[in-house]
C-alpha cells in the first residue's frame, strides 16, 4: 500500500510532464473537500484513535508539570486535536491560538470550541476565548502579521505547538521548526513542538528529536469513483491546472496514478488504500545542540551501510562511531542534559538501530575478542570456571565463532554470522541450544555503560584486564545481570560481554525436501517431523523446518544437525546421500533458505522481515492448519515459515532465572516474508511486513510467547512485546524504570506497561517535633515490607524553598538540610522568605509540588513532608488525577515535640506550622478536615505499624484494583473527547455490588456503631447507599428531587452535575429533598454516592442536611473521585472542608 507521500511524488511528476498550463492553488471549499474524504472510512478512525493515545503520553510529562499550558496549533482543521486529549490533559489549557488558513475549516474549529449552546467547549478552562487566525504558518522574523481578524502576535510564547494533520502538503524545514522553537516558553523550559507526518518525509537537516511515536500505517481508504479521486488527488497536490483542457488531462493521469498505487481488498471491493502519517516526533529547545556532541566524539560522515532494509530508509541524525568507553559515556551525558533518546547499533539487523532525527552510536570499534583459559580469568570466579570469552559489542556471531573455533572453543550463538550483540543480549537461538542453551545464557558478565548516570559499571564476571578505568559495580548488579541475559539492549549501552565457551564440535547436516500434495499431507508431514524427528532427538541433535512454495506446490525442507566434540559424527554414507560434515564456520552456510529453498536466499539480492513466536505440537491442525494456511496467502512467491527446534537447555532454565521468560517451547516459529532488494519500500514490501504481522496475530494465542529480539517501536509488535518475555515483564518494567528514568534507550524492544496499580501520593503534615520524617521513613519501610515489589521514597518539598534562601542568603545549604538546630535558628527568615516568593509568584506551591512529585516518578508510593499548605489534598489532587493524594496529619503534644526538637523550655521560637500548647491545639486550628490522623506521643514502632496495616497498605489491595477494573471506561461519552467511566455499570456485573460494599465497609475510618443513618443521593447513590446501610444494618435515608417525597421535606436547589450537563442541554438547576423528621438533630451520618466529580451534587446534600439537622457529625464515601473537576475545593469554599470525605477509586478522566 503506498503512502501518500509516495502518492503525492507520483502525482507532482504526472503534472510535470503536461507543464504548458501554470498551477492553480486549491480553494478553501476544494481543500476542504479533499480533508473530508481523508477523514472518511474505520481506518481513519484508528488512526485517530492510535494518534490521540500516542500524542496523549507525549504530552503527559510536560502538562502534568504544569499548571496552565498555553497552546498554538498550526493547521488544525475542523477541530483540534487538542480537543480529543483526556479531561485531565484538556482542563490544563488555559490558552489556544490556531493557525488556520483555510476560512472554512477556521469558522468550524471556531463554532466547535464556542459553542452556542449548552455543551460545554473541548478546551473547558481556556481564560480568553481562542485566537483562530486564518492565515498560514510561515517562519519569517517579522512579529505582527496582519489577518482578516486583526493581527497576529508573531512573537507569542507558547507551551506546546502542534503542527497538525491538515497541514499535509506543508513543506517542513529545519526553518519551519527553528521558527516554532524560538516561539516556546524560555522560562520554565520544557515546551514541546510536535508534528505529524510521515517518516520518510520528516528530514530535518541534523534538529534531534525528544521522543518519537509510531503510528499505525493504514488509514485511508478512497471510494473508487472519478469525482472522489479527482478530488483527493488534488487536494494531496495542493493544486489543480489553470488551462481547463489540461486540468481535465492531468485528473485524467491522475486517477490513473491512483488505481496504480491504491491497495485494493476482497473484503472492501471498489475501494482503494493508501497509507498516512506514520510518525509522531516531538522537539525541544535542545533540538539543535548535535553541533555540541559532534566537538566531543567521531561520528561517521558518510551513509553507514546497515543490513536492514527498514534502517537504510531511515535518517538519523548523526551516527556516532565511538572508539572508546568515554566517548559512549559523553554520547549519554548529552542525552541526559537534552533529554534526547538514543539508538544503538550492533550487527544492524534490527529496523529501529537508525530512527529519524535520533542519534545512532554504531559500536563497531569495539570489536576485540580475547579468549581465557580458567587459569588466565583470575581465582575471583573460581578453578571450575572454564574457559571464557570476552567479546565487545562491535563483534558479529561469525567473527566470535571463527576466533573460538581457531582456539578448539566456540559459543552457543545464532545461526547467522552479521548478528550482533542485540541477539546475544535479547536470546539467541542457534543449532546449540538444545545442546547448551541460549547465547543469552550463556552470559557471565558485562561491561555496560549506564544511561542513568552514564557511569561505567561491570556486572557478574568480568575479568579485572577487561574493566574500564573507574568502572564499579553498581548496587543493582544482580538485577542488572540478570536482565542483561534476554533483555539486555533495554538497561545501558553495552560495551563488552563475559561468555562460557565450550568445546567446539563439528556437525553433520542432513537436508532434505518433501513435496506434499495438498494441505492433508502437509499436516500429516508436520505431525510426523514432530513425533519422530524432534520429539526424540537427542540434545545434540537438532531440527529445523521450513515451510514454503516453490515450483508449483507445497514443500516442507528438513535440516537435521548433529554435533560431536569427538570428531565428525558417524553416518551411513549408503543411507545419507544428501549430507556434510561441517565446522562452526561451515555451519552457516548450510543453513536451507541460505543454500536451498528457492535457489538459495544467500545471494544478497532480497530482503526480508521477521518476527518470530514460540510453538508446542505443530502437528497440531490448529497450529499447522494456520501454518500451511499462511504460506497459501504468501503475497509474495519467496516467503517462508522457518520451524527451529528448541527444548532441550533451552527449558532447564527457570522462566524467572533470566529476563528471557519463555521457556516452555518446541519450536521458535520464524515468520518471514521476502521480497526483491529493488522493492525495498514499495508496496511489495509492505504487504510481505504486513503479512507477517497477520500471520503473527493469528499464531499468538496459541503460542508460549514471542521472541523480543526484532521488537521494535511499531505499534504493530505492541501485542508481541506483551508475551516476549513470561512472567518476568512486571520485573523487567521496573528495572526499567530504575535504571532508565530519562527513557534514553527508547527504541529497544518495547517492555511490558509498568503496573496499573495505581500510584499513591501521602502527605505527612503535622507540627515542627511531631515525628513527621520518622512516621513516614517508617511508612515507606512498611510498604516495601508489605510487597516486594512496591517502591516507596520519603521526599522534603521544603527543600526548594531551602535551596532558594541558601542561594538568595548565603546561609549554609547542607546544614539547613541535615543540622536540625541551624534550622531552627533560620526557621523565622525562612518562613518569611517563603511567604515573599509567594506573594511574587502564587504559583509557586504548585511548582514545587510538581517538582516533587515528578521528580520521584519512579516510584508506585511517594511520601512528602514539609508541607506548608492548607488543604493540601483540595488544593493539588487536581495535579495528579491519576494518583491517590492523602493527607496524614502528625500531632503529638507539646512537651513531646519539644523533647524531639532539642528544647527543654521556651526559646522563642515557633516551628513548622505555628507551635500549639496541647496535643490536639494544632487539630483545632486546621481549617481542614486531613484525610487521616495520627497521634505519635508514644515511642517505639508499634503504634505507626498498626497505623499503616490499618489505613495505608489496605490502598494496595488486589479487591481495589478488581473493582477499578469494573468501572469499564467508555470514550466520546456523552461527548467526543469525554472518557466515561461507568461506575454504576459495578453493580451490574457478577459480584461487582458485593465487593463495593464490602470495600465501603472495610475502609470507613470511624466506628459504624456510632453511625445513626446512612444518606443516598439520587440516583447513583441509591444503589450503592441501600447496600451498604443493609450490611452495616443502620437506616437509610434517601435523598431525592423535589415532588418525589411525601411532606413535610427540606429542600435546597442544586446545580447539574458534569455528566448531567454534559448529557443534556437542559442544564437548570433544581431542587433536592428529604423528609424532615427522618433525622434527629445533630445526627451523624454518612453520605454515599457514586462519584465525586465537580461536587455540586454533594455540595447541595450538604446544604441540605445542615438545614434539616443542624450541626451534625457528617462522613462522605464515594465509589469513585474525578480530581480534576476539583469537587474538593468547592467543597472547601462552600464551608465543608472540615467533613471526612473518602473515595475508593480515583480516576484521571471524567
Amino acid at each position: 500500500m503506498a503512502t501518500l507521500e509516495c502518492l503525492k511524488l507520483a502525482l507532482e511528476q504526472k503534472a510535470k510532464g503536461r507543464a504548458s498550463s501554470p498551477k492553480q492553488p486549491l480553494s478553501d471549499k476544494q481543500r476542504s473537500a479533499g480533508f473530508n474524504i481523508l477523514e472518511q472510512g474505520t481506518e481513519w478512525r484508528t488512526y485517530q484513535d492510535s494518534m490521540i493515545s500516542q500524542l496523549s503520553q507525549l504530552l503527559a510529562p510536560l502538562f502534568t508539570s504544569r499548571v496552565r499550558i498555553s497552546a498554538l496549533e498550526i493547521g488544525p482543521g475542523q477541530k483540534s486535536v487538542l480537543g480529543h486529549l483526556p479531561g485531565d490533559l484538556r482542563c490544563k489549557i488555559r490558552r489556544y491560538s490556531a493557525l488556520e488558513p483555510n476560512g472554512l475549516f477556521a469558522t468550524e474549529l471556531e463554532k466547535w470550541l464556542c459553542p452556542t449552546s449548552k455543551a460545554k467547549s473541548p478546551l473547558p478552562s481556556l481564560e480568553n476565548p481562542p485566537d483562530i487566525h486564518r492565515i498560514p504558518f510561515v517562519p519569517q522574523d517579522n512579529k505582527e502579521r496582519c489577518t482578516s481578524t486583526g493581527t497576529w502576535d508573531n512573537d507569542e510564547k507558547y507551551d506546546i505547538i502542534l503542527f497538525c494533520h491538515s497541514t499535509y502538503g506543508m513543506n517542513l524545514k529545519r526553518r519551519f521548526i527553528e521558527r516554532a522553537l524560538e516561539m516556546l516558553v524560555e522560562r520554565p523550559r520544557g515546551g514541546m513542538v510536535v508534528i505529524l507526518g510521515q517518516d520518510e518525509a520528516l528530514h530535518l537537516d541534523g534538529l534531534v528529536c525528544h521522543r518519537t511515536a509510531s503510528l499505525p500505517s493504514e488509514a485511508v481508504r478512497l471510494v473508487d469513483d472519478d469525482g472522489v479521486l479527482d478530488c483527493f488527488a488534488a487536494y494531496v497536490t495542493g493544486f489543480t491546472m489553470q488551462n481547463g483542457d489540461v486540468d481535465k488531462a492531468v485528473r485524467a493521469d491522475w486517477r490513473e496514478v491512483c488505481r496504480a498505487l491504491g491497495r485494493r481488498e476482497e473484503a472492501h471491493q471498489g475501494h482503494l488504500l493508501f497509507s498516512l502519517p506514520n510518525v509522531m516526533a516531538t522537539f525541544t529547545q535542545d533540538a539543535s545542540t548535535l553541533p555540541e556532541l559532534m566537538e566531543l566524539v567521531p561520528w561517521v560522515k558518510e551513509d553507514k551501510t546497515i543490513k536492514n532494509w527498514e534502517a537504510r530508509l531511515h535518517r538519523p541524525a548523526l551516527v556516532i562511531r565511538p572508539t572508546e568507553v568515554r566517548h559512549v559515556q559523553q554520547c549519554v551525558q548529552w542525552a541526559l542534559k537534552h533529554g534526547v533518546g538514543l539508538a544503538v547499533i550492533g550487527g544492524g539487523h534490527t529496523g529501529h538501530c537508525l530512527w529519524p532525527n535520533v542519534v545512532s552510536i554504531d559500536m563497531a570499534a569495539f570489536d576485540q575478542i580475547s579468549i581465557l583459559t580458567a587459569g588466565e580469568a583470575g581465582t575471583e570466579f573460581g578453578s571450575d570456571s572454564g574457559p571464557l570469552v570476552v567479546a565487545g559489542a562491535g563483534c558479529k556471531t561469525g567473527d566470535i565463532v571463527r576466533r573460538t573455533m581457531a582456539a578448539g572453543l566456540t559459543v552457543p550463538l545464532g545461526a547467522r554470522p552479521s548478528v550482533g550483540a542485540g541477539l546475544w543480549l535479547q536470546g539467541g537461538i542457534g543449532h546449540l541450544a538444545r545442546l547448551h542453551g541460549l547465547a543469552c545464557d550463556a552470559i557471565l558478565g558485562a561491561v555496560v555503560v549506564s544511561v542513568d548516570s552514564s557511569q561505567v559499571l561491570y556486572v557478574g564476571c568480568v575479568p579485572s584486564q577487561y574493566r574500564p578505568v573507574g568502572a564499579v559495580r553498581p548496587e543493582s548488579e544482580a538485577d542488572l545481570l540478570w536482565a542483561m541475559k534476554g533483555a539486555g539492549t533495554n538497561f545501558g549501552i553495552v560495551v563488552s560481554v563475559t561468555f562460557r565457551a565450550y568445546t567446539a564440535p563439528s556437525y553433520c547436516i542432513r537436508n532434505r525436501i518433501i513435496p506434499l500434495s495438498d494441505r492433508l499431507d502437509a499436516l500429516r508431514s508436520l505431525d510426523d517431523f514432530d513425533k519422530t524427528v524432534a520429539e526424540k532427538a537427542h540434545r545434540n541433535h537438532s531440527s529445523d523446518a521450513y515451510l514454503y512454495w516453490d515450483s508449483g506446490q507445497l514443500q516442507l525442507g528438513v535440516t537435521e544437525v548433529r554435533s560431536s566434540t569427538a570428531g565428525a559424527p558417524n553416518v551411513n554414507s549408503e543411507q545419507e546421500v544428501d549430507f556434510k560434515t561441517v565446522n562452526g564456520v561451515g555451519l552457516f552456510e548450510t543453513e536451507m533458505y541460505v543454500s536451498r529453498m528457492h535457489g538459495g536466499h544467500g545471494g544478497g539480492k532480497t530482503s526480508s522481515f521477521k518476527r518470530c513466536l514460540f510453538l508446542k505440537r505443530i502437528g497440531d491442525a490448529s497450529v499447522g492448519g494456520r501454518l500451511v494456511a499462511a504460506i497459501e496467502q504468501r503475497p509474495t512467491p519467496l516467503c517462508y515459515v522457518h520451524l527451529q527446534q528448541g527444548g532441550g537447555a533451552v527449558g532447564d532454565v527457570a522462566a524467572d532465572g533470566t529476563a528471557f521468560g519463555c521457556r516452555d517451547w518446541d519450536y521458535a516459529c520464524v515468520i518471514t516474508g521476502v521480497w526483491g532488494r529493488d522493492q525495498d519500500g514499495t508496496d511489495a514490501a509492505r504487504r510481505a511486513v504486513q503479512w507477517v504481522y497477520d500471520v503473527a496475530a493469528e499464531l499468538l494465542a496459541l503460542s508460549s510467547g514471542a521472541y523480543g529480539a526484532d521488537l521494535g517501536p511499531d505499534p504493530r509488535d505492541a501485542g508481541l512485546a506483551a508475551k516476549a518475555f513470561g512472567p518476568n515483564g512486571a520485573r523487567l518494567a521496573r528495572l526499567k524504570r530504575r535504571v532508565d528514568p530519562g527513557h534514553v534507550l527508547a527504541y529497544a524492544c518495547p517492555l511490558p506497561a509498568p503496573s496499573t496499580a495505581q500510584r499513591l501520593i501521602v502527605l505527612v503534615t503535622g507540627d515542627s517535633g511531631a515525628g513527621k520524617d520518622y512516621c513516614a521513613q517508617f511508612w515507606a519501610s512498611e510498604f516495601v515490607a508489605f510487597r516486594t515489589t512496591l517502591t516507596a521514597r520519603v521526599v522534603s518539598i521544603s527543600d526548594a524553598t531551602k535551596q532558594e534562601y541558601a542561594a538568595a542568603t548565603g546561609a549554609d545549604l547542607g546544614r539547613l538540610l541535615e543540622n536540625r538546630a541551624y534550622k531552627e535558628q533560620h526557621r523565622p527568615a525562612l518562613t518569611a522568605f517563603f511567604e515573599e516568593q509567594v506573594r511574587l509568584r502564587p504559583q509557586l506551591p504548585e511548582e514545587h509540588f510538581l517538582n516533587v512529585v515528578h521528580g520521584a516518578a519512579d516510584v508506585d508510593v511517594l511520601l512528602v513532608t514539609g508541607m506548608r499548605d492548607g488543604a493540601p489534598v483540595a488544593a493539588f489532587s487536581h495535579l495528579v488525577p491519576d494518583s491517590r493524594l492523602l493527607e496524614v496529619h502528625v500531632y503529638a503534644s507539646q512537651q513531646k515535640r519539644r523533647i524531639r526538637r532539642g528544647r527543654h523550655g521556651g526559646d522563642g521560637h515557633g516551628d513548622d506550622n505555628g507551635d500549639s500548647n496541647n496535643g490536639l491545639s494544632s487539630l483545632v486550628t486546621l481549617d481542614h478536615r486531613p484525610s487521616l490522623l495520627f497521634n505519635n506521643d508514644t515511642s517505639g514502632d508499634k503504634e505507626p505499624k498498626h497505623f499503616a496495616a490499618r489505613f495505608l497498605l489496605p490502598f494496595f489491595d488486589d479487591k481495589l484494583q478488581r473493582l477499578a477494573n469494573m468501572a469499564r471506561p467508555i470514550p466520546d461519552f456523552p461527548h467526543p473527547g469525554i472518557e466515561f467511566r461507568h461506575v454504576l455499570g459495578i453493580a451490574q456485573q457478577p459480584g461487582g455490588l458485593a465487593l463495593c460494599t464490602s470495600l465501603l465497609q472495610q475502609s470507613f475510618i470511624r466506628r459504624w456503631a456510632n453511625i445513626d443513618a446512612v444518606v443516598g443521593c439520587e440516583a447513583g447513590g441509591f444503589v450503592y447507599a441501600s447496600a451498604l446501610a443493609s450490611v452495616v444494618n443502620v437506616p437509610l435515608v434517601l435523598v431525592r428531587e423535589a415532588g418525589k417525597l411525601p411532606p413535610p421535606t427540606v429542600s435546597v436547589l442544586k446545580s447539574p452535575s458534569h455528566i448531567s450537563s454534559l448529557a443534556s442541554n437542559n442544564s437548570k438547576e433544581k431542587r433536592i429533598e428529604m423528609e424532615q423528621d427522618v433525622l434527629p438533630r445533630g445526627a451523624s451520618v454518612v453520605v454515599v454516592d457514586d462519584v465525586l466529580s465537580t461536587g455540586e451534587t454533594l455540595c447541595a446534600v450538604l446544604q441540605l442536611l445542615e438545614a434539616a439537622i443542624g450541626p451534625a457529625t457528617i462522613n462522605i464515601m464515594v465509589v469513585a473521585e474525578f480530581p480534576v473537576h476539583r469537587g474538593r475545593e468547592l467543597l472547601r469554599r462552600h464551608g465543608f472542608g472540615n467533613i471526612d470525605i473518602q473515595s475508593l477509586l480515583v480516576f484521571g478522566g471524567a
